[in-house]
């Protein structure tokens, strides 16, 4: 891939809500989960985890925790990304907090886009009740979770949104 085929594949990828009742095969979930696990991480530790939801109930139930949000209820898989960290911490102390939570950003981005590169439909949600999240699923106090990664196959928008001229984003040498 060359790099205008690579800003064409990254260009088309969008947030989809709605999704068919079609699962996904567990070889896709390996490789989405391979894919995640070539991400970046400060100092190599891969300070992330992921929670994989498929239960219809444990969905429902983390739909309501992200008010009300209907595409977690019906898309097929779930992947909760995760800051673990302990893992962080052990080696930088504090600062660890936002080296696991930079960690599991970077894997839920790689996730989302394997997914892109599988023909399957995503959406990154960062919208919920931290609080209610955890105890849904378990988390220990030392997980943080990041996202709800929807995946499925899916019904992208009719229209790509568009986005910020790269130049209101960009700042040289001081703000």
């Amino acid at each position: 891939m060359d790099s205008s085929e690579f800003l064409a594949f990254l260009a088309g990828r969008s947030s989809v809500r709605e999704y068919d009742s079609a699962g996904i095969s567990e070889r896709d979930l390996v490789y989405l989960l391979d894919c995640a696990s070539t991400a970046p991480s400060a100092g190599n530790l891969e300070a992330w985890d992921v929670v994989l939801v498929r239960d219809p109930e444990r969905r429902e139930a983390l739909s309501g925790a992200a008010l009300g949000q209907s595409h977690i209820r019906t898309a097929p898989v779930l992947f909760v990304v995760c800051a673990n960290y302990v893992r962080s911490m052990s080696r930088y102390g504090e600062r660890g907090i936002l080296y696991a939570v930079q960690d599991a950003t970077i894997a839920g981005t790689y996730l989302l886009l394997a997914a892109h590169a599988l023909q399957l439909s995503s959406c990154w949600v960062g919208a919920f009740d931290e609080e209610e999240t955890k105890s849904i699923l378990g988390l220990p106090p030392h997980v943080r979770p990041i996202a709800i990664i929807c995946i499925g196959k899916g019904k992208p928008p009719a229209e790509l949104t568009g986005r910020m001229p790269v130049a209101e984003h960009l700042h040289t040498e001081e703000w």
